[in-house]
């Protein structure tokens, strides 16, 4: 073979090597481009709650690029939207199949992203499927150890169980406690850990030990903030629980629950006159604990909680007026 016709062959095999180069290039240009469109049409459908559209604009998007992590999440919460707990029918059951799948494959592409973690774990708490949803809501943890939120979110999943199991209720408790010692200034932390001890399930006298519990985490929330209303009215509601709940309880107990009620809610209207919440609760203070537990001051406390009650009306009406003022300063601004 002559070198002319050598140098011929290689110039036109480097020319066919920039044409399929700049095909393949063109190719990828427009399959990035059809999956950016698809994909931006698509979240408009999701914002808009146009799941079915969604649907659509996502499977699009990830014909053109299956490893877009993003579509292949919120197509997986697009079906997920459509998916109703409870209902047995074969759509929902395809729904079912299809959220999970696709939420699965979304991990797969990214294993550590957290709120894909939480979208799949939330969709086996939907379908009561306890340590499917366990096993990634602690991973959430795992990834994340110093983001207090985390043990908050968990915490609330194991509540959710926890009422007829005490060892779910025990791994409930365990996380607020975690909560708290995540972030022990933070006064949050004490406000859901003494409202979960409220919640709690069981006997009289185990509800009584939860409520005592719960008294001493409203306390722990006051030392931070004690110039907070509503942290007093907190400590005052669970005082009258226990005073109004638990009529085993000798009168004595009970008329000292109440007076601690008197006190700590009547702070919270010292510290903020406005805030209508304390007024409604000195009402069945004084009518339902007060008044039964010294019947020869009944007409006195009635008229003291009636006094409360019209306050408690007189604040809420303002506060509408003036929340109905604001809308209309907005509308003319």
């Amino acid at each position: 073979m002559s070198r002319k016709t050598t140098q011929r062959l290689i110039l036109a095999a480097a020319a066919l090597a920039v044409i399929f180069a700049f095909t393949a290039c063109q190719n990828v240009s427009y399959s990035k481009l059809a999956a950016n469109y698809h994909f931006g049409r698509a979240n408009s459908f999701f914002r808009e709650n146009q799941y079915r559209k969604a649907i659509t604009e996502y499977e699009a998007t990830l014909k053109f690029n299956p490893g877009m992590t993003q579509a292949c999440r919120f197509l997986g919460e697009s079906y997920k939207q459509l998916y109703k707990p409870g209902v047995d029918s074969q759509i929902n059951k395809e729904l079912e199949k299809k959220t999970i799948d696709t939420l699965t494959k979304a991990l797969a592409i990214e294993p550590n992203n957290k709120d894909i973690i939480y979208s799949l774990g939330d969709m086996y708490d939907k379908l009561k499927k306890f340590p499917e949803a366990e096993k990634l809501y602690l991973r959430i943890i795992e990834l994340q150890p110093e983001n207090m939120s985390n043990y908050y979110v968990v915490a609330e999943f194991y509540k959710r169980y926890s009422s007829d199991n005490k060892e779910i209720a025990k791994k409930a408790e365990s996380m607020y406690l975690r909560r708290i010692e995540t972030d022990p200034e933070n006064p949050q932390g004490y406000a859901y850990m003494a409202t979960y001890l409220q919640e709690a399930a069981g006997g009289p006298e185990e509800l009584l030990k939860s409520y005592e519990r719960a008294a001493e985490f409203w306390e722990k929330r006051i030392a931070l903030t004690p110039d907070s209303a509503e942290a007093w009215l907190a400590l005052g509601v669970n005082r009258w629980s226990r005073s109004f709940r638990f009529q085993f309880l000798s009168s004595q107990e009970r008329m000292r629950q109440a007076q601690a009620a008197l006190e700590a809610i009547q702070k919270a209207i010292d510290l903020d006159p406005n805030y209508p919440e304390p007024y409604a609760w000195m009402g069945p203070l004084y009518k339902a604990v007060l008044a039964k537990l010294e019947p020869e001051k009944e007409a006195r406390y009635n008229a003291e909680g009636d006094r409360y009650l019209e306050k408690f009306q007189e604040l809420r009406k303002r506060a509408a007026e003036r929340k109905k003022l604001e809308e209309e300063l907005k509308k003319s601004a």
